[in-house]
């Protein structure tokens, strides 16, 4: 069974990493993290993760950039790293990011790239995990989208304000604006106890 990722070892598994880049000669990699990688990094929650989530890339001039597809060579180090460490084989990954679906390719929040906590690896590796309030932006849409529990939890251990929820529940609304979508995104901040925002989106 692949082993989890706590605070130590996401930061052994980046470090790893960031020397098979330096072994192999490689460009440069600047990637911004979203995720329970990013909770863990960031402190905002003590829980373990299987994977690292990959919402962006950052050019050399520091523009966002698709991570769709990751290039060859960081996915060539996390396969060695993911063998090393005996880490889940798609530890990382751009999911968040996959497709015409995904988050980079649909928007990120307004004020995206001010919020994010830069920790450098070496010459070779720059990891960017997003902001707390992002968080909260994507906490918010993946437990509506994905109904998954972990997703929730995440969001009541960020401890949101209502100005934040509805500031999240308008963003999540332009990537899914299905009657469906918003349906249920009420029902969810009802449970939460979050009625009034339920009320005005």
């Amino acid at each position: 069974m692949p082993n989890p990722i706590d605070h130590d070892r996401l930061d052994q598994a980046l470090s790893l990493l960031a020397r098979r880049l330096e072994l192999a000669q490689s460009e440069p990699m600047r990637l911004v993290v979203c995720g329970g990688s990013a909770l863990i990094a960031m402190k905002l929650r003590r829980r373990t993760t299987r994977d690292i989530d990959i919402v962006a890339l950052l050019s050399a001039s520091h523009e966002l950039v698709s991570p769709d597809p990751l290039p060859s060579s960081l996915l060539q180090a996390a396969d060695q790293v993911a063998r090393d460490l005996g880490l889940f084989e798609g530890w990382l990954n751009n999911g968040p990011s996959r497709g015409d679906g995904g988050l980079f390719q649909m928007g990120l929040p307004e004020g995206f790239v001010g919020r994010l906590t830069e920790k450098k690896y070496g010459q070779h590796l720059s990891v960017y995990f997003i902001g707390r309030l992002d968080q909260v932006f994507f906490k918010l849409y993946a437990a509506v989208d994905q109904r998954d529990g972990t997703h929730l939890s995440d969001l009541k251990a960020l401890h949101p304000t209502e100005s934040e929820l509805e500031a999240a529940a308008h963003w999540a609304m332009t990537h899914d604006v299905s009657a469906g979508f918003k349906m249920v995104l009420k029902e969810l901040l009802t449970q939460i106890g979050h009625e009034s925002v339920a009320a005005r989106i």
